[in-house]
């Protein structure tokens, strides 16, 4: 019978406990429910080089056991727990071997081969330094950059996703209401004709200021009429500043027909401050407004002035213009081969020609044309626009068809302006107040020297 204070020597076996207490390092493997246990403890100093330690005779040296215990400590301290399967040598029960012998443990079946992390470790290679450098516009990579301006709503924006305006037109606008502004089925035809007329008015303009005068050689067929409702029409559909001046030599009417008789001021006080303008607010003080933003420099109506308006004064007034505003429309006199007129034509950049329907004021619309043609003023003269203006109620004695088809052969367009009676009676005229098909002639007419002075910018 065995003391209870005697500890049983097979104890220890049963359990798989290795335990050997004459190394430097005790070191200790317990396996307990089939999960490996190790504890270690290492010397402060050691060589972990197995290299170096050699093998004789079957007999492991007790320094290579611990380092061989040592590495295969720290993988499982750096690994998750795994099952271990039980090795039969260990399971079997051992000897207890004496301290002070020394003798070879029993053969270890090699196991995989683990690196420790330390050794596992690879040598850093070095990266190639990275040189930023800024590139110009011109050294971007590709052969076209696109410019702000392609950048439109169109394109952009999901016209699935964005909210349609409230429609315009008769029918369109009562199914929209009677469906609780459910259904919109977009504008009516005349509200899409008439918006797009709009756009093609308001279209931008490159580079500076464009001069365009409007002539006649014989007075009375409405040439101002015309010049007022050319700048109504495009000061009513674009944002930038649109102006008419009064270049007549003599007493001109433009003013008159634009804005009211309290207005004193004219072109002759422009040319007085030609050399103290500093910005727009000092040429503000001078024109007149009306209610389409169109501004109006009146001829010099003081009859005790003899000086009439000349060629001097009008480059002056054109160079003030050309500062403040983007489209300068110009009201001429009668006398083509006045000092003025050689000015005028010399900024042009269209030119509009306005015929009556009458046989004697159709050629001498069509001998403008060819005094241009003739004078320097070619180009001029094909990308002209006629306007045959209905000046009298009633049908007209001539074949408005005829006089259409010959100015055709000659100018770039030809546009039909219809009577109005308020045009016709002289006094100030309303764009608002005109007739429809008035105000879509005048819009029509400012479309078409809009698209010309496009293609010109663009050749």
């Amino acid at each position: 019978m065995t003391p209870k204070n005697t500890p049983d020597p097979h104890e220890d076996d049963a359990m798989g406990v290795l335990v050997d207490a004459a190394s430097v390092a005790t070191t200790g493997i317990g396996i307990l429910g089939g999960t490996a246990q190790v504890s270690v403890v290492m010397p402060r100093e050691q060589d972990d080089d197995l290299a170096d330690e050699e093998v004789i005779d079957g007999e492991v040296d007790e320094a290579v056991v611990a380092d061989i215990v040592l590495e295969d400590a720290v993988a499982v301290a750096v690994a998750a727990p795994i099952p271990v399967a039980v090795d039969e040598a260990i399971a079997e029960p051992e000897p207890v071997l004496e301290p002070t012998v020394a003798s070879a443990p029993a053969p270890v079946k090699e196991a995989a081969p683990v690196e420790s992390p330390k050794k596992s470790l690879a040598p850093r290679t070095a990266q190639p330094e990275v040189t930023l450098a800024s590139k110009r516009l011109g050294d971007l990579s590709g052969t076209h950059r696109e410019s702000a301006d392609l950048l439109t709503t169109d394109r952009l924006l999901d016209p699935h996703r964005v909210t349609k305006p409230e429609p315009e037109g008769a029918w369109s606008h009562l199914l929209y209401s009677v469906s609780g502004r459910r259904i919109n089925i977009g504008d009516g035809r005349r509200a899409r004709e008439r918006k797009a007329l709009s756009a093609r008015i308001a279209a931008p303009l490159p580079g500076g200021a464009r001069f365009v005068p409007v002539l006649s050689r014989k007075g009375g067929v409405g040439k101002t009429a015309i010049t007022a409702l050319l700048g109504m029409a495009l000061a009513d559909a674009r944002d930038d500043r649109v102006i008419a001046i009064d270049a007549n030599p003599d007493r001109g009417t433009l003013a008159d027909r634009i804005v009211r008789p309290q207005h004193t001021k004219s072109v002759r006080d422009l040319v007085r401050i030609h050399d103290q303008v500093t910005g727009y607010h000092d040429i503000s003080a001078v024109v007149a407004r009306d209610a389409t933003r169109l501004d109006v420099l009146a001829s010099d109506a003081d009859p005790r002035i003899a000086e009439a308006f000349g060629d001097t004064d009008y480059r002056d007034v054109a160079d003030l213009a050309a500062h403040y505003y983007s489209l300068v429309l110009t009201d001429t006199g009668t006398g083509i081969v006045h000092p003025v007129m050689a000015a005028t034509l010399d900024v042009a950049d269209r030119i509009v020609i306005v015929s009556g329907l009458s046989v004697d004021e159709a050629r001498l619309a069509s001998e403008t044309l060819t005094w241009l043609e003739t004078n320097g003023f070619e180009d001029l003269a094909h990308d002209a626009i006629v306007v045959l203006n209905h000046s009298t109620p009633g049908t007209p004695l001539v074949r408005v068809n005829e006089l259409e088809a010959h100015f055709a052969s000659r100018v770039r367009s030809v546009v039909q302006m219809p009577y109005d009676a308020q045009i016709a009676a002289g006094g100030v005229m309303v764009f608002a107040n005109l007739q429809p098909e008035t105000r879509l002639a005048a819009r029509r007419l400012a479309a078409l020297l809009v698209e010309g002075l496009r293609a010109e910018a663009s050749a």
